[in-house]
Formats: structure tokens, C-alpha cells, sequence
């Protein structure tokens, strides 16, 4: 499900391109979710870090262990809830804004307990290849892996 932060459920992107939310973040039950997955973009990121409801649910996702992933500027808004762990990856020039110890500019996708990170946008795809590896298991993850053609992704 896509939520948007308020009322509007067009959400226009930083590339200027809409996608139509299903649900409110204030109406997202937390125990229902699998994941979180929180997207890029400078904008975006900021609304994610200034969001109240967002920074709760990246809480209370961290305290039960839940799956938390961030992508491009996005993991600036897990170290503001404070659950962003010591190893992650991110846009160049956010981990200047992060100051934290642990940032690996080598990896497309980082995983670190329960938290995935990725740089950006030319390692969605693999992103999201480790996103299905996480909630559908290897062997989902070597089908859809093979069928896109995506062995450059770990």
C-alpha cells in the first residue's frame, strides 16, 4: 500500500511524478505491516523527517523488529527517529547530514538487522530485489532476479 502524509491522495514526486496513495499514514495500523519502505527525494525526505506520525511508526516498526527501508535521501529519516543502525548506505552528500559512523558508499543495498538502506535511484532496482529476498525469501528473489536480467544486484 502507498500512504500518503495528509488528506491529498495524488502525491507528486520530486521528478514531478504522481502516484495515487490508498491510505492516510495516520490511518496505517502498524501491526498489519510487513515493511516500510520510505522513498527518495530531498523534498519527500524532509516531510518524512518532519512527519510526526512517520517518526512514531519508524519507532514503534524498530522496537518490534519490524522491516524498515530507506532509499536515497530517505535514511536521513530513520536517524532522525533514532533507528537508523551503524551500517547503511545513502545519497552522497546525506551522509554529511547523517554524521554517522558506518556509511558504506560501496554497496547499492545495506542491510543492518532489521533496517535496509539503498544510494538511489540507479539502485531501486536492486533495492527493491532485496526487499522481495526479505519478506518472500531466496527462491522468489532468484526468479524475479533472473527474469529482470538484474545480475549486477547482490
Amino acid at each position: 500500500m502507498v500512504a500518503s502524509l495528509d488528506e491529498n491522495s495524488a502525491v507528486k514526486g520530486s521528478h514531478g511524478v504522481t502516484v495515487l496513495s490508498d491510505i492516510q499514514i495516520k490511518d496505517v495500523d502498524v501491526d498489519n505491516l510487513d515493511m516500510i519502505a520510505l522513498p527518495g527525494g530531498w523534498g519527500g525526505t524532509l516531510a518524512l523527517c518532519d512527519d510526526e506520525t512517520v517518526q512514531n511508526i519508524l519507532k514503534i516498526m524498530d522496537k518490534k523488529g519490524k522491516n524498515i527501508g530507506a532509499i536515497c535521501a530517505a535514511p536521513l529519516a530513520l536517524e532522525r527517529a533514532g533507528v537508523l543502525k551503524h551500517n547503511y548506505t545513502c545519497y552522497p552528500t546525506i551522509e554529511e547530514q547523517i554524521r554517522k559512523d558506518g556509511f558504506d558508499e560501496t554497496k547499492m543495498v545495506v542491510q543492518d538487522g532489521n533496517i535496509m538502506t539503498s544510494r538511489g535511484p540507479a539502485t531501486a532496482i536492486c533495492f527493491a530485489l532485496q526487499i522481495v529476498k526479505k519478506l518472500k525469501g531466496e527462491s522468489v528473489y532468484k526468479d524475479v532476479k533472473g527474469g529482470l536480467l538484474a545480475d549486477f544486484c547482490e
